[in-house]
């Protein structure tokens, strides 16, 4: 049996020119903390899996530390999907990060405003009717976590472990535990919204099948400051 974490990356820059990097206050030290539990609750080396991009990668490095002779495996599968291009061709305006950051520091609601944003810019991408204009459209993304799945149980087989640590993103986390409860669109992107960063969701591999044990885990941060809980 095969115990895997499915770890969502620090902080990113949001607002910024490049959202793809860790804050470097909140993202960093959420990352630590993030670390502190990890060597608490795994007991030997864990096979570490991470996306390619920055922010992943970033906070793989802050919160393995702890751990010596890792080998990390980079899966591009383990991706998040583009969030900035779906916010821009949902409202023009919304090409440039800032303006999104504007908008909802000056909103009556901040975050009830970003929630309609998401919600409204998520259901056009959904709608199939669009597909053309994307770069990768939703059943794309869906496919591609499948294949994450895949590619996972393929390399447990090849190198068998008692612990995984994937360090991906909230919405491909959603996917993944979307997948294993059978929810509906309208439950994965409400889930979406509400997956923390540096945040654990722990999943079970044995007989060839995966299984979900807990969801969203992030107490580790609030113990240590109440601040620390963000979901951007």
């Amino acid at each position: 049996m095969t115990i895997i974490y499915l770890i969502r990356h620090g902080q990113a820059s949001f607002g910024q020119e490049n959202y793809d990097q860790l804050s470097v206050v909140k993202g960093e030290m959420q990352s630590k903390i993030l670390g502190q539990h990890l060597s608490q609750i795994i007991n030997s080396t864990p096979l570490v899996i991470s996306g390619s991009m920055q922010r992943h990668q970033q906070t793989a490095s802050l919160a393995l530390q702890q751990f010596s002779q890792l080998n990390m495996h980079i899966d591009s599968a383990w991706n998040e999907f583009d969030h900035q291009q779906i916010f821009a061709l949902y409202n023009a305006r919304f090409a440039n990060p800032e303006l999104i950051k504007k908008d909802i520091a000056t909103a009556e609601n901040p975050k009830t405003f970003m929630m309609e944003i998401f919600t409204a810019a998520m259901m056009r991408w959904i709608s199939t009717e669009y597909d053309h204009q994307y770069t990768e459209s939703w059943c794309e993304f869906k496919q591609r976590v499948d294949q994450a799945l895949i590619n996972l149980s393929q390399l447990l087989n090849q190198h068998p472990s008692k612990h995984v640590a994937i360090f991906s993103s909230g919405g491909v986390i959603s996917l993944v535990i979307a997948k294993l409860l059978n929810l509906d669109f309208n439950q994965t992107a409400d889930l979406i919204w509400k997956i923390s960063n540096a945040s654990i969701t722990t999943l079970k591999f044995v007989d060839q099948q995966f299984e979900l044990l807990t969801m969203n885990e992030y107490h580790y941060l609030e113990q240590a400051d109440e601040q620390l809980a963000t979901w951007v």
